[in-house]
């Protein structure tokens, strides 16, 4: 997984923790919060936008703004947004390559068990992601950093 998407669900919790009175938060600020390179986060957050989860309002004091509150944004709208709805194992059948080939036993005619494998466990995956909110790990993570949301905005408002 790319780390755009550690990138993204870290942009979105900050967004809330700075407000939604708040002007739009530039992709240079966000960027020099977490010391970023600009022009790559500009990418993912531009994944965000067509996703839905963030808005992006153009010129000099434009900047990023969530589109929708974290209860309303899972992680898996997260994934998604950057990774894409592909999904992440791609069976290319080596089975079929080599001594598989030519085999006559039927075996290459089922399902790839290992492709089904995975794919279930994917499938788990993506549905713990889809479980779990933005407002869930904000949450979680205020509760391992009591203050956390006030530290991040004092941090902003220095900066």
């Amino acid at each position: 997984m790319n780390e755009g998407v550690e990138w993204g669900a870290h942009i979105c919790l900050l967004l809330d923790w700075l407000g939604e009175d708040r002007q739009p938060v530039s992709t240079t600020r966000l960027a020099a919060h977490f010391e970023l390179p600009p022009p790559y986060l500009n990418k993912q957050l531009q994944s965000l936008v067509r996703a839905g989860i963030a808005t992006s309002t153009p010129g000099a004091r434009g900047g990023f703004r969530l589109a929708r509150p974290l209860e309303k944004i899972t992680m898996m709208d997260v994934v998604a947004a950057i990774e894409g709805p592909e999904p992440a194992f791609q069976c290319t059948e080596i089975r079929r390559r080599g001594a598989g080939r030519d085999s006559a036993d039927g075996a290459s005619d089922v399902p790839c068990a290992v492709s089904s494998a995975m794919r279930r466990g994917e499938l788990a995956w993506r549905r713990a992601l889809a479980e779990q909110t933005l407002a869930d790990v904000k949450a979680e993570a205020e509760a391992n950093a009591p203050g956390l949301g006030t530290k991040l905005r004092a941090w902003h408002d220095r900066n």
